[in-house]
């Protein structure tokens, strides 16, 4: 399914957020990160990172980080949707080359980028609940963006040659997250990330009604497999119990070709908007990309990948928000079959069986 996205992009600098994690948290949090790895070793976690051990480390720890991490990584404050934070100190040396895929990425982790897997594990947990997804990476709960050689022209994480087409990460399935988290380690092509608003459009009141009625439905795409049947159909705009206008928009993996004229000029109207409104940081190592993903769809630029150990490399981290709410009619959806995997949830059930609260207290929406 091609994407309608056209490979030129308006792009405007301004409105992206930018916070800095001050030096006293980021030393912190790789001081932590770096005792809880010393205690834990790396045999138990490096695959998934659901050991029950480090999961109740990040748990019970999280809460030693000082308020101004929590603060860093919050979620996005403005109409933008996105939000870089600068400040957490990563050394190239310490990450060994980038990996061929993301299984060499999880089976062979250097030790350094470990580490940096158990920091962002504790800032996600600041956040939010960190998540990963049963069909994809095997459930790691942080996930490896490499390039791969043979996947260079496909719409998902491991291309290159092609625009990764702006989308709502998982858009396909109701518990998708709320807040993605992206790391940068390593970027010396300096490939940008494109991040655009749907609260910076500009649609009329026909395209609204036309978008926020369910047409169609979204597929996951490639890297959770292929054959999937097609299912119920999903509004692309709605109205949050706020007023405020969310999203699930992923146009490579939604079949276009299937709904009428109007729907697909309205669809086009919204994609143009997207472009026009675009935004594409292009992360240095150790800078984070907050994403909204409620609100705001995020894609990459293409690039020409060496494949010699020097490419490109972010990490993800998958988070909900326990405080926000989707609309009801979400709660009937399958998600093609799609699990996630909560250890954290599960951890939280155990505490509060216990009568324990959770130290990492509530997120404060914008």
């Amino acid at each position: 399914m091609k994407s309608v996205l056209s490979e030129r992009m308006t792009i405007h600098q301004h409105d992206i957020e930018y916070r800095e994690l001050d030096p006293g948290a980021a030393t912190a949090l790789r001081s932590l990160a770096a005792d809880i790895h010393h205690r834990l070793g790396d045999a138990l976690h490096t695959p998934t990172l659901h050991d029950p051990a480090l999961i109740a480390q990040i748990t019970e720890r999280a809460g030693e980080l000082p308020d101004s991490a929590r603060h860093a990584v919050r979620p996005p404050a403005t109409a933008a949707g996105a939000t870089v934070v600068r400040g957490l100190p990563v050394h190239d040396a310490d990450f060994g080359p980038t990996p061929a895929d993301w299984q060499c990425a999880a089976e062979d982790a250097h030790h350094g980028s470990l580490e940096l897997d158990i920091a962002l594990l504790l800032l996600a947990r600041c956040a939010g609940e960190p998540f990963g997804w049963q069909g994809q990476q095997n459930g790691r709960l942080v996930n490896n963006i490499v390039p791969a050689a043979g996947h260079e022209d496909e719409q998902s994480g491991a291309s290159s040659s092609v625009l990764l087409s702006p989308h709502t990460e998982d858009a396909f399935h109701a518990q998708r997250a709320n807040l993605l988290m992206l790391i940068c380690l390593r970027n010396p092509d300096r490939v940008a990330t494109t991040v655009s608003s749907v609260r910076q459009v500009r649609l009329s009141d026909d395209d609204l009604r036309t978008l926020t009625t369910a047409t169609l439905p979204i597929l996951p795409d490639v890297s959770y497999g292929t054959g999937f049947d097609q299912l119920a159909p999903l509004p692309t705009l709605w109205l949050d119990e706020n007023g405020c206008t969310t999203a699930r928009y992923d146009p490579a993996y939604t079949p276009l070709g299937d709904a009428d004229a109007s729907f697909r000029t309205a669809y086009a109207r919204l994609t143009a908007e997207l472009a026009r409104v675009s935004h594409a940081p292009a992360l240095a190592p150790g800078e984070i990309l907050l994403v909204d993903n409620d609100v705001a769809v995020h894609g990459r630029v293409p690039f020409r990948a060496r494949y010699d150990g020097t490419d490109r490399w972010l990490k993800r981290v998958n988070i909900r928000l326990p405080e926000r709410r989707r609309r009801a009619q979400e709660s009937s959806e399958n998600g093609y079959g799609q699990q996630v995997v909560s250890p954290f949830r599960a951890a939280a059930d155990r505490t509060a069986e216990r009568g324990i609260a959770d130290e990492r207290g509530s997120v404060e929406q914008p």
